[in-house]
């Protein structure tokens, strides 16, 4: 059981470099696989994501290497095993293994995806567009076999949403399929464009249209290939919200500019600042913040892992910000931790916003209405996911006092070295491991 001990109510300031995105990292893992070449990956981020999609290849039977730090090199010369349910650590990425298996041997068991205590998060956006391209699927008790008869076949897939995993899953079954793909209302997110980049250098014919279709040309064979991870712009919001929550200053080295526009606006229209520079952005908090009205989003909207370390600022914001969350039904419990800790927030099943939202009517309590500043003080609490994990700890840094947080993995799931990075901006942070 990992803890930590936060001691908030100071400023925090300096520099830190932005780690790799593990949600492009984990995804060009998996995309390692559609070929029997080597595959170089830098800037890869050293956290437990990684590390169990790096379990998930060996298991099907790729040697992976660390090169140096942040270097892996996977290669899979032949499938050892189309079966992945042997995984003691079950995350979402073992849906994406299906099509390579597919593609490889024409068959994938692979268990019904574990993850964060964030909505149910359904597979059968995956299920729907891999059966269209021939794939049969069984449900048994061991988790979902996958099979087809030849090669999987290009197809027309419509996403009713734009999901990113059913976006990922319909690419890499594209790109090896026999004939034409076409994606429509695909997700478009900095990690999937990486994806994509990543395919075309393998020798995939990926085209990216307007209005969310990607168009693939299936292709008979990919060979290897060393590309870069893109920076993680969901870490980048991280320190940014701390910056922002505890009135600091912190220049985020590897922060891309144009992977961050929406959430830049709602810096400055709570009244923070930034300022791009050629190879980071700096955040800069201030004395006051006044409330605003928020939208969740598919990218290039405000991105629904970028809400919740957001709240934890608004609880420090002058009136009241409603806070609209349009991706996941059920993304706000966390807000009771932020409430015993004195906040203000109240969660409605009510659509409070203006976007086209899919839970209309459905009773998921899916917008919160948050009234400030109040002042924050410590409290012992336990973590349920990775990005409402760091909303509390924004909240912490924030608060008067010691604050007592039980992170288990999800903290680690998600980012590397949190704590030491903290610490180097002048964070009061204690880790305690107990059996």
């Amino acid at each position: 059981m990992k803890k930590l001990l936060i001691t908030g109510g100071n400023p925090c300031k300096g520099e830190v470099k932005v780690s790799g995105a593990k949600n492009a990292a984990s995804k060009m893992m998996i995309a390692s696989l559609l070929t029997s070449d080597p595959v170089t990956l830098t800037n890869i981020p050293r956290q437990q994501e990684t590390a169990i999609t790096k379990d998930i290849c060996e298991m099907i039977g790729a040697t992976a290497t660390w090169v140096d730090e942040h270097t892996l090199t996977l290669h899979t010369p032949e499938i050892k095993s189309n079966s992945v349910v042997a995984l003691s650590r079950k995350n979402r990425i073992s849906i994406l293994a299906t099509a390579p298996l597919l593609h490889r041997v024409k068959e994938a068991i692979v268990p019904m995806p574990a993850g964060d205590k964030i909505g149910p998060r359904p597979v059968n956006f995956h299920i729907d567009a891999l059966e269209k391209m021939g794939a049969t699927f069984v449900q048994t008790a061991e988790g979902l076999h996958a099979s087809v008869s030849g090669r999987l076949k290009g197809a027309l897939i419509e996403l009713p949403y734009p999901s990113v995993g059913a976006t990922e899953s319909s690419i890499l079954a594209g790109v090896l399929a026999e004939g034409r793909t076409v994606i429509t209302n695909a997700a478009i997110e900095p990690e999937i464009m990486a994806l994509i980049k990543m395919l075309q250098t393998m020798g995939a014919v990926i085209g990216v249209g307007a209005g969310r279709v990607i168009e693939i040309y299936g292709v008979e064979k990919l060979h290897g290939t060393t590309v870069r991870v893109l920076p993680d712009s969901l870490e980048v919001v991280s320190f940014a919200c701390v910056a922002l929550g505890t009135g600091g200053e912190i220049y985020v080295k590897d922060a891309v500019h144009d992977h961050l526009i929406t959430f830049l606006n709602t810096v400055r229209r709570i009244g923070g600042d930034y300022e791009v520079r050629d190879d980071g952005i700096l955040f800069r908090g201030a004395k006051s913040y006044r409330g605003i009205e928020l939208e969740t989003d598919t990218y290039p909207g405000f991105r629904t892992d970028w809400q919740q370390p957001f709240v934890a600022v608004l609880t420090q914001a002058e009136g009241t910000s409603v806070v609209h969350e349009t991706v996941y039904e059920d993304r706000f419990g966390y807000t009771k931790d932020l409430n015993s800790m004195g906040a203000d927030v109240t969660v409605f099943s009510n659509c409070l916003g203006e976007i086209h939202c899919r839970f209309k009517g459905q009773n998921h309590r899916h917008s919160a209405v948050i009234n400030g500043p109040r002042q924050l003080h410590a409290a012992k609490l336990e973590l349920q996911d990775i990005r409402a994990g760091l909303a509390l700890v924004v909240a912490a840094l924030i608060a008067k006092g010691t604050s007592e947080l039980i992170v288990g993995e999800h903290l680690d799931r998600g980012y590397e070295k949190l704590d030491e990075k903290l610490r180097s901006l002048g964070a009061d942070i204690k880790v305690f491991n107990e059996p």
